[in-house]
């Protein structure tokens, strides 16, 4: 299969995954508690095609709260019109913690259904909505500039790596670090990576 073949086919799952994502979150507002089949026929996709991407309703409805509650960066930076592309990454690191720490039981059980996905020989690996990215790419947009674009393309990638709820269950469960210093290691990275990705 041809890569732009395989990268088009990859893109069209995402938008797929994000369209039953959005019409979740859309029901919800409404108040509602909707089926899979609902969520399905509002993404105008068949059931089939949805029960491809969730196991099930609760694990489509964890993932839509979720979405909700991240932040983006359009809102984060609303207000903000400063450059330092440190500044505003911790800026955006303390908002995804804060949601992190609201819903860590709901991403916990986000990341148990990704996980299970996986297990079976022959699965191909689960398709996750990839929300850090674009707040980070919005945090450094300002001084985007300043780094060499092979350069920005790392930082953003290994920037992924250090802002969210992976990192949290390593800081919180493997290392043993409390809030203050899970935090504190965070902030030391991002400099460390903005530094780097600046030589």
């Amino acid at each position: 299969m041809a890569d732009s073949e395989a990268g088009g086919r990859s893109n069209q799952k995402s938008r797929t995954r994000k369209d039953l994502i959005r019409a979740a979150a859309r029901l919800m507002k409404d108040g509602r508690s909707p089926t899979l089949e609902e969520v399905a026929e509002a993404a105008l996709v068949s059931r089939a095609t949805a029960y491809r991407y969730f196991p099930g309703i609760e694990a489509l409805l964890v993932e839509a709260a979720l979405d909700l509650a991240m932040p983006s960066g359009e809102t984060l930076f609303a207000d903000d019109d400063s450059c330092d592309p440190v500044e505003r990454l911790h800026r955006a690191d303390r908002a995804v913690d804060a949601m992190i720490r609201a819903n860590e039981p709901a991403l916990r059980r986000m990341l148990i259904h990704s996980v299970e996905r996986g297990l079976e020989p022959g699965d191909a690996l689960p398709v996750r909505q990839n929300r850090r990215t674009p707040l980070i790419e919005a945090a450094i947009a300002p001084a985007a500039d300043s780094f060499a674009p092979a350069a920005r393309n790392l930082l953003v990638k290994s920037l992924a790596l250090v802002i969210g709820t992976e990192a949290r269950v390593a800081f919180k469960d493997v290392l043993r670090l409390d809030d203050d210093e899970a935090e504190q290691v965070r902030a030391w990275m991002i400099e460390a990576l903005v530094a780097a990705a600046r030589r």
